[in-house]
């Protein structure tokens, strides 16, 4: 005897909400401000309406159809609706440069966008060459805007005539699903492809225990952007259990992040840390807690100690920390606290478990290796480069392009550099590429800037190596201050050394500026910091 062999395709995902949790509702905030709520079983009807016009378009099985879209239920109609007839959802990233966008779209080959009414203006400074391939423009309005482009139509118009129930379509699983683009912030950006199989198992774990944790009672807000990594699974794990959903349309607003959570009673929310920084001082403003949120999970770069802190001892919410990226569907592991662990007091807790990237959700390897390819022991100390491997991990990327990354046993090297501890947990030390190499010692630029981001008189720092004639490299702090006073090189190589930091680690140039320039995911943006130093000649402080 055997198990059923069910195809692990968008399909499992997606009838399940619309059968079993026809009543729960899907909220949106509008740019506008107004909210648009929906039921699941609206949502059903209106994503298969999607999938007849998909076929009705004329768009052949495998091609990939793009969003430029904020998050929203339009957006999600377009996860399930998209890839559930055969076709393969890419989803552009709305803070790329026109150039940018195009080199994407047309590496993408793709055939179809759909966009936000708000974002038309952005696609039409796409260079004109790059839009080649693209044969229809379905803009998410009642109606269609004044466009230069050709071919524009409205999402509404396109779908409000066709049924609303789809025969299910027999799809392979290993199929691909969805392309999502790393952020290329060293070279161009990278395609990466998941398949059916890869996201339905994600989605699995995502809503485990050792995942998110989400199930049918929570209400989950996903700030993370849907076109980046797929909102980090949040959306299609939420579908899958039959979570209510809420959504912000547009640029971070923390006024309507937090009415949001609190009128809809939202339970599980993901973003960068940047977004919980936003929140911390409007909810400090408003002198009221957030009375359901349960967990924060936060990921893109490491959270500050005195973020994960003061939003335990000030709103009574715990802040997770996550680590994955686009190459890994994205979510690789997530730092909960074990049961031997139950009796650990706070400060234990944040020092040996909340500061950490987490342990590896199940199906996903790690292996930590030196420069010789050797493992290394999860000892607190040992430091290596960071491989993953598992059944949502990417084994190459769109078009075969940096083939470089992913070793033949099915191991893709992350360009992380990490130490295991004892307790199974790993944290990253830095990307191999940011690591500060002095005197022939190696200084985490990543523990630095959260130490630093400690102290009270800092709301951002960033720290890069700059040459050195004897040293070889030497660690430069970027420091935003949090008040009108300067913070002092002085003052930082105190509070440094106060922590722990050896005197020829300490920083030996300070740079003042006003804002820490970000990716496109909301990461720090080191590539322009370098520049700006080396187009500045500035000494520091």
């Amino acid at each position: 005897m055997a198990m059923t062999d069910a195809p692990l395709t968008a399909w499992l995902l997606f009838s399940h909400a619309g059968t079993h949790f026809a009543g729960t509702e899907v909220v949106t905030r509008l740019g506008t401000g107004d909210v648009h709520r929906y039921t699941y079983a609206d949502f059903a009807r209106r994503s298969q309406q999607l999938m007849h016009s998909l076929d009705r378009l004329g768009l052949s099985a495998g091609e990939r159809v793009a969003t430029l879209a904020w998050n929203s239920y339009r957006h999600l109609e377009c996860y399930f609706g998209v890839p559930c007839t055969g076709r393969v959802l890419h989803t552009l990233n709305v803070r790329q440069s026109p150039a940018e966008l195009g080199w994407i779209i047309a590496d993408a080959d793709d055939c179809a966008i759909f966009v936000d009414a708000d974002l038309l203006p952005l696609l039409e400074q796409v260079p004109e060459a790059d839009l080649r391939g693209v044969r229809h423009v379905v803009v998410f309005d009642h109606t269609v805007p004044d466009s230069s482009l050709p071919r524009v139509i409205s999402y509404e118009e396109l779908i409000g005539g066709e049924p609303g129930c789809y025969l299910r379509k027999e799809i392979d699983e290993r199929a691909p699903l969805g392309i999502c683009y790393t952020s290329g912030t060293t070279g161009r950006p990278k395609g990466v492809v998941y398949t059916h199989r890869s996201t339905v198992l994600h989605s699995f774990a995502v809503s485990s225990g050792a995942g998110m944790g989400i199930g049918p009672r929570d209400c989950t807000l996903p700030v993370v952007p849907m076109f980046h990594a797929n909102a980090w699974g949040m959306p299609h794990a939420s579908v899958a259990v039959g979570a209510k959903q809420v959504f912000l349309a547009g640029p971070l607003d923390a006024a309507a992040l937090a009415d949001m959570c609190e009128q809809e009673q939202v339970t599980v929310t993901a973003g960068v840390p940047t977004v919980w920084l936003a929140l911390a001082e409007e909810l400090t403003s408003r002198q009221r807690p957030l009375s359901a949120l349960r967990h924060i999970f936060c990921g893109g770069s490491q959270p500050p100690r005195a973020l994960i802190e003061r939003y335990l001892r000030d709103f009574g919410i715990e802040i997770v920390q996550a680590w994955g990226m686009t190459e890994t569907s994205p979510l690789a592991s997530i730092a909960w606290p074990t049961h031997a662990m139950r009796e650990w007091g706070a400060e234990r807790l944040t020092t040996r478990v909340r500061t950490q990237a987490g342990l590896p959700i199940p199906g996903i390897d790690v292996s930590i290796r030196d420069a010789d390819g050797a493992e290394v022991p999860f000892d607190g100390v040992s430091m290596g480069d960071l491989y993953v491997r598992g059944p949502w991990v990417a084994d190459g990327y769109w078009k075969g392009v940096g083939a470089e990354q992913f070793a033949g046993d099915g191991w893709f090297c992350t360009g992380d550099v990490a130490i295991g501890s004892p307790e199974g947990y790993f944290v990253i030390a830095d990307r191999s590429k940011d690591l500060i190499k002095s005197g022939g010692e190696w200084i985490s630029s990543v523990d630095m800037e959260a130490d630093i981001m400690a102290m009270p008189e800092v709301a951002a720092a960033a720290v890069v190596a700059v040459p050195d004639p004897k040293w070889q490299e030497r660690p430069l702090a970027f420091v935003v201050t949090a008040g009108a006073d300067p913070v002092t090189r002085d003052a930082v190589r105190a509070h440094l050394e106060s922590l722990g930091w050896a005197r020829w680690q300490l920083p030996d140039r300070i740079e003042a500026i006003d804002k820490i320039p970000v990716t496109s995911v909301g990461k720090f943006d080191k590539k322009l910091l370098r520049a700006r130093l080396a187009g500045s000649g500035a000494e520091g402080v």
